[in-house]
């Protein structure tokens, strides 16, 4: 994906979640729930998609996780995601930062956001809402 190329922008579903990358702005928003029945069939192109992008990024990435529920399955391929998106942290071809949201009440998708911080060598920052 090259940065001169439109939003990509997959609905959310009852089971999966809803996925922008806007290559322009530097920016990739994860929302909603993620279980879905097959997780690497929903998960692999977007790791592709992501790959595409870190070949072109913007000179910063921000990520967005707003999830309400993932499933270990969803966990695995998010991992995935984020290291890749690490690797670009690391070759210095953008600078790569997390907000990871919560509700306030929901202690583990806080932890969750904190487990993902402490394996990840870019800022992930916890936003309560």
């Amino acid at each position: 994906m090259r940065a001169d190329e439109a939003i990509y922008r997959l609905a959310a579903t009852d089971k999966t979640p809803l996925v922008e990358l806007d290559a322009a702005q530097g920016v990739l928003r994860i929302s909603g729930t993620s279980i879905p029945e097959n997780a690497d069939g929903f998960y692999a192109p977007l790791f592709d998609l992501v790959e595409s992008y870190a070949a072109a990024p913007a000179q910063r990435t921000r990520i967005s996780v707003d999830l309400d529920y993932f499933n270990s399955s969803s966990a695995k391929y998010i991992l995935d995601i984020l290291k890749r998106m690490e690797d670009l942290h690391a070759s210095g071809s953008s600078t790569v930062s997390m907000e990871w949201h919560h509700a306030q009440d929901d202690l583990d998708m806080e932890e969750a956001g904190r487990d993902y911080g402490e394996l990840l060598e870019f800022p992930v920052k916890l936003v309560g809402r």
